[in-house]
């Protein structure tokens, strides 16, 4: 009779048959290594090495030689109660000299007729499979035991010699499964579970409580027959484990730890929180080893210095030149910090922009602040002489300013009045503006606050507000709800939902008796309608900023101008509340326009839709007697500009002549005295363009390049000009964002290789899910 036998280490699933396991267990002791121990005197052998297995010849030669000590010790207190494979609840060990001699391992008995061979087989599969309770003709033949669930379903019967069929134990159906040698396989009765074909299946879904969860493949003693359509998707039948097969790399895991940390801004100590630490212990108990927090910072910026590469090798083949941001942040430690980001327009003539570097400042009001930290990047970086514009939103004084425009690499640097240098960045202007407005009604608003914050933060009190409102029979369109004071435009959407439910909140001390304040009078009400006039066309000018593409100066050319227009109009207008907040806004309106308008015009310049006649238009309007200056430096300034991209493209000349050269002689002689017109002349005089709103300005220059080789490269520098140094989430600030405490502890490499590595692995990952999504269309395109 054949026994079974549990092995610890569940390697294989067929069960081990040899004997000589009643006396050896195996164990793991270390990654992709198994060893055999003796129960007897625990002393090792090799068994498994990787997929490579031993046997157990030398295992069977141990136990017969008697040279174990326990099997010894154990032959002198009993030598005749004793054989060589007693099993184990008996008596283990044994002398192999004082024992019959035992048969061979896995010898067939070759005097037994054909017939008694099959019999003494159907037996032993009887006792090995513990079925003793069936007739031997419905067994399967083979010894190894069915692993797959769908046998709890199904038994196998003998319908005619050499041929076997599964019958569905609920429907008692059958199925092909073997005929001879061949064998049908199990995915035909997978299906007939599965879709819910059988009878028995579906009569008992009908009768079975339908909050119960099942699969179809649960065990007969509990519910045999289920829907698969209200049960989670199974696992597929016969997977294997291949936890056993996993290569634990110490080191990759590592590289994720400070990925992880990395890409969601967690605390670097949080490896040595004990949580962490159990966590990991939990995962990996004997081969993690504990990290600390110089191994995660270390590897933090070996993460940082890997990511540099491939930004540095991304931006090797950029034709154009690069214009720089800066963003400026504070700290509790009046330490200043400058994140650094380039502009610049790729060969497929695409805005693009990176985060180079963040550097930390200790001395932020020096007038060698900035330029130091823009000469550090374009040293780092190798931008020597690729270095277009500079745009920053910290209050700069001219010294400053004059000492970061000899690292531009235009040969003159005071091209249109030195506006390559804007120290005016448009999102900290028109957050300015905006705050000179909430300035102004901070009183108003702060009624209006109390009303909403008394709505929102008790349950209550919002279920009368809105019974009210129900009364009433206000629409409530907007979503009412606190304003964060350091975004004005969540203070803009405060008052826009407030003013829209003005009648609610005038009767709101009679509806709840909880409200003690007296309610915004219809005075207050009129001020917030004129404050909400005035925020909205900034929140329209400033929204463009976060736009899914980065805005060109164009853009802003337009919305700069409106700007200025609308507060004139205001200022001259007939309310005297409107015309004082206007006029204060007007002042700093004013002042971006001087410093930054000739810069926006080159760009509007650049515009087939424009060109130089929206210049004249707008600067008739704006600088009324004054627009014919203003006019001729934007004219003198870009032609000056296109000399400069002339020379860098001029032929160089040839060190041997061919036979051709006499040719080009030639030409520059007839060409000699005659007034050609530059490639920057034909474009202005050339007919504009209709007005489209979609019109894309770099896809035309795309196409037009070939027309205009010199005017092209202009182009694609001028257009890549950013306007705004604020970050995407930043764009609503009222006051300059602050490093937090917890990162003006750490080092200033350390702090730069976490921001920056952060900003190119979410790059990463959004351009490969682009990738993917992009694939996916053209593939659900072509089928």
């Amino acid at each position: 009779m054949l026994s079974k036998v549990k092995i610890t280490v569940p390697i294989k699933r067929l069960k081990k048959q040899s004997n000589v396991w009643e006396h050896f267990t195996i164990q793991f002791v270390e990654l992709g290594c198994i060893r055999a121990f003796c129960k007897g005197c625990s002393q090792s052998f090799a068994y498994r090495n990787g997929s490579k297995v031993v046997g157990t010849s030398h295992l069977k030669r141990y136990i017969d030689k008697g040279t174990c000590p326990a099997l010894v010790h154990h032959h002198t207190e009993d030598n005749n109660e004793v054989t060589p494979y007693t099993a184990k609840s008996e008596t283990p060990y044994t002398a192999k000299s004082e024992t019959p001699r035992r048969r061979r391992y896995r010898t067939q008995d070759r005097t037994l007729s054909s017939s008694q061979k099959n019999k003494k087989m159907e037996t032993a599969l009887e006792v090995y499979n513990d079925v003793d309770k069936r007739s031997p003709e419905t067994q399967p033949i083979k010894r190894r035991k069915k692993q797959s669930k769908v046998w709890e379903h199904f038994t196998i019967q003998f319908t005619q010699p050499g041929c076997r069929r599964a019958f569905c134990i609920g429907c008692n159906q059958s199925f092909a499964y073997s005929n001879g040698s061949k064998v049908a396989g199990t995915s035909h009765l997978k299906r007939h579970i599965d879709k819910g074909t059988c009878p028995a299946l579906v009569h008992h879904h009908n009768t079975q409580d339908n909050n119960e969860m099942m699969t179809p493949h649960t065990a007969k003693s509990e519910i045999p027959y289920t829907d698969k359509s209200e049960t989670p998707r199974r696992r597929r039948c016969r997977t294997h484990d291949t936890s056993a097969c996993v290569v634990f790399d110490q080191d990759k895991c590592r590289h994720e730890i400070a990925k992880m940390i990395t890409m969601h801004d967690y605390p670097l100590h949080m490896v040595e929180h004990p949580g962490f630490v159990s966590f990991v212990h939990t995962l990996q108990p004997n081969f993690f080893d504990a990290l600390s927090f110089n191994n995660v910072q270390g590897d933090c910026v070996a993460t940082y210095l890997a990511e540099k590469q491939n930004v540095i090798r991304s931006l090797e083949g950029i034709p154009g030149r690069f214009c720089l941001t800066l963003d400026f942040w504070t700290s509790k430690l009046t330490l200043g910090y400058v994140f650094i980001t380039c502009h610049f327009i790729d060969n497929d003539w695409k805005i693009q922009k990176k985060l180079l570097n963040v550097l930390m400042e200790p001395y932020p009001e020096s007038e060698q602040a900035l330029s130091l930290a823009v000469a550090n990047c374009v040293s780092e970086w190798g931008l020597e002489g690729k270095l277009f514009s500079v745009t920053f939103n910290h209050p700069a004084s001219k010294p400053a300013a004059e000492n970061i425009r000899p690292l531009l690499c235009i040969k003159n640097p005071g091209i249109l009045n030195g506006q390559m240098v804007i120290g005016n960045c448009v999102a900290r202007t028109f957050s300015g503006l905006a705050k000179d407005v909430l300035d102004k009604g901070k009183d108003v608003i702060k009624k209006v606050r109390d009303c909403v914050k008394h709505v929102k933060t008790s349950e209550s009190h919002e279920e009368r507000f809105v019974a009210l409102m129900e009364q009433l029979q206000l629409p409530g369109e907007k979503v009412l709800s606190l304003d964060d004071q350091t975004q004005w435009d969540t203070t803009y959407k405060m008052l826009v939902a407030a003013s829209e439910l003005k009648e609610a909140f005038s009767c709101l001390d009679t509806a709840d008796p909880d409200f003690k304040q007296p309610p915004p009078s219809t005075e207050d009400w009129s001020h917030v309608e004129t404050l909400c006039t005035l925020l909205k066309p900034l929140l329209e000018a400033a929204s463009t900023l976060q736009t899914t593409g980065s805005p060109s100066a164009v853009t802003f050319f337009h919305e700069v101008w409106k700007t200025h227009s609308d507060l004139s109009r205001s200022i001259a207008g007939d309310d005297p509340y409107v015309a004082g907040i206007a006029k204060t806004m007007k002042e700093k309106a004013d002042k971006y326009w001087r410093e930054c308008s000739l810069v926006l015009a080159m760009a509007v310049v650049m515009d087939p839709r424009f060109k130089m006649k929206l210049v004249e238009f707008s600067f008739s309007k704006i600088f009324g007697e004054d627009a014919g200056k203003n006019i001729n430096t934007v004219d003198d300034g870009i032609h000056e500009l296109f000399s400069e991209y002339v020379a860098l493209s001029a032929p160089v000349k040839a060190a041997s002549e061919d036979e051709l050269s006499e040719f080009d002689k030639y030409i520059i002689k007839e060409t000699a005295g005659k007034n050609l017109k530059s490639e920057l002349d034909q474009y202005l005089e050339e007919t504009l363009l209709p007005r489209v709103q979609e019109f894309d300005v770099l896809e035309w220059w795309k196409q037009n390049k070939l027309k205009f080789p010199t005017l092209s490269k202009m182009a694609r520098d001028i257009l890549a000009i950013p306007v705004s140094a604020a970050a995407f989430d930043y764009v609503f600030d009222v006051e300059p964002r602050e490093m937090d405490e917890y990162k003006t502890s750490l080092r200033p490499e350390t702090v730069e290789a976490l921001i920056s590595a952060r900003e190119w692995l979410r790059e990463s990952d959004a351009s490969s899910g682009a990738d993917v999504q992009m694939s996916s269309a053209i593939v659900k395109a072509e089928t």
